[in-house]
């Protein structure tokens, strides 16, 4: 049976590998949005304020679109524009993974993210960015968070097949950095640079 599963959530939080340990474990293939954009030369130019490709969301859902058609099984898509190229209709459910900020930061900064792309990323999960764009995109019955601060890659495929299957019940509103941030007195530390 065909069963499509988006991994959204900001750079850095794990997607990809996430995506590829799960398509393995539910013998299905991972789709990356990411690579789809660079590998096919599916962009419409580059961003020189952020030193990177600008997809071009209606070449890539159509692409992506042809391999879901094409695929029989289990299709796990990854990417934070998978909101941009797949409707509710396309997927079965829609996972935005979470990090602490705190960890996220050091993530994107190992990674050699600049400064200031690094902190609007770190602010994008603080303010819950992607799951707002998920919900409006996917509805509340699709969309399920995942926190995978201190977590395993194999815990959280765990934990996301257990959804799935139907073993646990999709969640939301299990992270709130903004309010944690703000009782620590220590949001202006992530956004007030911006």
């Amino acid at each position: 049976m065909k069963q499509v599963l988006v991994l959204t959530g900001t750079p850095g939080v794990g997607k990809s590998s996430i995506s590829r340990l799960l398509a393995s474990l539910l013998n299905g293939i991972h789709v990356s949005l990411g690579d789809l954009v660079r590998q096919r030369g599916l962009s419409s130019g580059l961003d020189p304020e952020r030193q990177a490709l600008i997809a071009d969301e209606e070449l890539l859902s159509k692409h992506v679109k042809e391999i879901i058609k094409k695929t029989d099984g289990c299709i796990v898509v990854d990417g934070h524009l998978a909101t941009s190229v797949l409707g509710a209709k396309d997927i079965a459910f829609a996972f935005v993974l979470r990090r602490d900020p705190d960890d996220l930061l050091n993530v994107l900064v190992g990674r050699g993210f600049a400064e200031r792309k690094a902190r609007e990323n770190v602010a994008a999960e603080i303010l819950d960015v992607c799951l707002f764009d998920a919900v409006e995109t996917y509805g509340e019955g699709k969309v399920c968070e995942v926190d995978v601060s201190d977590k395993s890659l194999q815990d959280v495929a765990n934990e996301i097949i257990s959804v799935v299957s139907g073993q646990s019940r999709c969640r939301k509103g299990i992270v709130d950095w903004l309010t944690r941030l703000e009782s620590q007195g220590r949001l202006d530390d992530f956004l007030a640079s911006l």
